[in-house]
């Protein structure tokens, strides 16, 4: 073995051809990456069940709206900003949020008090204790105390998805307003089927 001096450096000279430690280097790490491959999830599959496991609770907050089932569609709701925050999750919170004010309008509207008390009750009522001991208010006070709350939060969550991305929720907030001129008696017991929900 020879050592030869170059600049201060001691480099060892092994008597093979120049280039092939560097060759050897390479095999190692694409043998190594290829390796990675195939240990650890892929990326991509990961990304595709978070908006698919977001479009269930979507699917399924559909089905409360129909229902008037206002509570669960904003659980629902919400399991889909929690799975897929998104300037469209946002949105699609917002919207339940102002499907429960539009509702009550049209109660008040229609002087259905007993209705606003039942919704009332479905937004008060969570657990199983609650039967014994049921939230209790009076159907205009609950109309008040409801709208004041849903509006405080679609305001909120409308901030939200506008901070996220301001051209789809501005796209989403057109596509809402359509639905809601096409079913003017009935916009919050559903969503707009460009949604996909």
């Amino acid at each position: 073995m020879t050592i030869v001096v170059k600049s201060s450096r001691c480099t060892k000279r092994s008597g093979r051809p120049p280039g092939t430690a560097a060759l050897a280097s390479l095999a190692m790490i694409t043998v190594l990456t290829f390796a990675l491959a195939l240990i650890l999830p892929d990326p991509s599959a990961q990304a595709a069940t978070v908006p698919e496991q977001a479009r269930a609770h979507l699917s399924r907050a559909k089905i409360f709206l129909a229902a008037g089932d206002y509570r669960r569609a904003l659980e629902a709701t919400q399991k889909a900003v929690d799975d897929a925050p998104s300037a469209e999750s946002y949105v699609y919170l917002t919207y339940v949020y102002q499907a429960i004010d539009g509702y009550l309008e049209h109660l008040a509207r229609t002087e259905q008090w007993g209705e606003v008390d039942r919704l009332y009750m479905n937004l008060a009522f969570s657990n199983t204790e609650d039967l014994v001991d049921p939230p209790s208010g009076l159907a205009r006070m609950a109309k008040e105390m409801i709208q004041t709350s849903v509006r405080q939060q679609f305001d909120m969550s409308a901030a939200m998805a506008t901070k996220l991305d301001k051209d789809v929720t501005e796209q989403l907030w057109q596509q809402q307003t359509a639905w809601r001129a096409d079913h003017p008696d009935r916009w919050w017991a559903g969503a707009p089927e460009s949604w996909n929900w």
